[in-house]
């Protein structure tokens, strides 16, 4: 929840660096670690926007991390194909992402609501761009009730698993957020949740001051990528 300008033009990066450091490891390796400058957060009444294109697509090639018992897709789905929606915090664990999980296609966008990245679900379905497993990380900007779950599972109805990653986030809404994910997944069947929160409250030192957001590719993203796909790969 940082600035727009904290996270425009993801591509670039940030124009401003933190902080250097060079680790040369038996004279053969060299390791640069970048963080990324943290604000006091975005604004939860900020307007959005859908772009003809989405900002942050990556290739569309299929994944191979379906497994194999789960039921086949519905219409609008890719099947073998994963798609991950998320708000500013996806942008920061986004390669290692696609790293761990190549072909994903990974939507994500500064201070996106979750009304919003319905909207963008429905238009990926209705196109038949929506992989068979989808991956939703938002709420994180605001808060949402029963009623916003319940709208986001009949858009993603046919999809093969819906994963669901809880928040970390310094408002008074993360554990209400928290709750409705949990209590949702609950009722829902090919649902699972990522229980990010419980993990980063382990390890305050992956955040920057607003407790939020991650250095990029760092550690705190590295972990967090790998227990999506773990929960992808077992779930």
């Amino acid at each position: 929840m940082l600035s727009m300008a904290r996270h425009a033009a993801r591509r670039r990066r940030w124009p401003v660096l933190v902080g250097v450091a060079v680790l040369v490891v038996a004279g053969l390796s060299v390791a640069f670690v970048a963080t990324r400058s943290t604000g006091p957060g975005e604004s939860a009444g900020e307007k959005h926007t859908l772009a003809p294109t989405h900002q942050t697509s990556t290739s569309a090639a299929p994944t191979t991390t379906t497994s194999s018992t789960l039921p086949g897709p519905g219409p609008g789905f890719v099947a073998g194909h994963v798609t991950a929606v998320g708000d500013s915090v996806m942008l920061d664990y986004q390669d290692p992402l696609q790293t761990d999980i190549p072909g994903i296609d990974v939507e994500a966008a500064v201070s996106r609501q979750w009304d919003v990245g319905e909207q963008l679900l429905a238009q990926l379905k209705s196109a038949g761009q929506l992989g068979a497993e989808v991956i939703v990380a938002l709420s994180t900007n605001g808060p949402i009730a029963d009623t916003d779950f319940n709208a986001m599972m009949s858009i993603l109805q046919g999809a093969s698993r819906v994963v669901f990653v809880n928040i970390h986030v310094d408002r008074g809404w993360q554990n209400p957020n928290n709750a409705v994910l949990a209590a949702g997944v609950s009722r829902f069947k090919n649902t699972v949740l990522v229980d990010w929160n419980t993990l980063a409250d382990q390890n305050p030192q992956w955040f920057g001051s607003d407790g939020t957001h991650l250095a990029i590719d760092g550690s705190g993203a590295v972990a967090l990528a790998s227990l999506i796909t773990s929960t992808l790969s077992n779930g």
